[in-house]
């Protein structure tokens, strides 16, 4: 497989799916906990539920009945999601039941959100530009949120390499392209999203999440640095050049379980 070649998607967000459960802060669990106890049944808006990595695993680490309520852009993924969810069941062996609205997130107010007892999302603010931050924060008023692996722009590979630094500053860049009029926030979303929840006094809370990624995670470090490689090359074309050789150290490393990334990511939770 070359540089260019890369997963659909929806097997993208079931390989990283493991990585993701494993990074995510325990100790803003613990708070969700504590906020939710005595409603029954609590009902969970999850936003960009994607495959439903986020409702997978939540649902089976809290207490008492859930209807969780899965919202994405995309069917296909909603229906994977909503399957993904079949037989899962609350901590406590309480029931947990399933719906998916297809929309846009972006576009959801306090009225669509009015049953919530919680919001919740994971790797999706980094995804968002100000204004949507803007309007999603506003939409989750009076409820606790809590938003999962948010990228920040750090990457530490193991061994390091000299294109280590110029490859994660124009993946960064990448990241806060403008698309189709949109400038997205990128590793600046967690920010900005903690900042607009404090402009409405509301608490936030912050935690690192970041992936360790190993060499029992190689296939997950693989698939991840083609994708980083390529939005960098996309940012700057003179980097398509050392890239090859760039890729063909990066693998090899990888496939021989030389190689190890920490990847980092920022998890909040608000009102909490």
């Amino acid at each position: 497989m070359t540089v260019e070649e890369t997963l659909p998607f929806a097997d993208w967000l079931m390989l990283r799916e493991p990585a993701d459960a494993a990074a995510r802060a325990e100790d803003l669990l613990e708070a969700v906990r504590v906020r939710l106890t005595g409603e029954h049944p609590t009902v969970i808006h999850d936003l960009g539920s994607g495959t439903g990595s986020m409702s997978r695993w939540l649902a089976a680490r809290l207490p008492g009945p859930q209807h969780w309520v899965l919202h994405d852009r995309d069917a296909d993924l909603l229906a994977r999601a909503a399957e993904g969810m079949t037989g899962v069941r609350a901590a406590d062996g309480a029931p947990v039941t399933v719906q998916t609205r297809c929309g846009d997130l972006t576009r959801l107010t306090a009225a669509d959100l009015a049953d919530a007892s919680l919001v919740t999302a994971s790797a999706l603010l980094d995804m968002l530009t100000a204004e949507e931050v803007e309007r999603v924060v506003a939409a989750c008023a009076g409820r606790p949120a809590l938003f999962a692996i948010s990228v920040t722009g750090k990457v530490r590979f193991t061994p390091a390499d000299p294109l280590d630094e110029a490859v994660g500053a124009a993946f960064n860049d990448h990241q806060r392209r403008t698309v189709e009029g949109r400038r997205l926030l990128g590793p600046d979303a967690g920010a900005a999203t903690a900042a607009a929840f404090a402009r409405r006094g509301v608490d936030v809370r912050e935690r690192p999440s970041p992936w360790r990624l190993g060499p029992e995670q190689a296939d997950l470090a693989a698939e991840w640095f083609r994708g980083w490689l390529r939005a960098a090359c996309e940012q700057r074309t003179d980097l398509a050049g050392p890239a090859q050789a760039y890729a063909r150290r990066r693998l090899a490393d990888a496939a021989a379980g030389r190689l190890t990334v920490l990847v980092d990511h920022t998890d909040l939770l608000a009102g909490g």
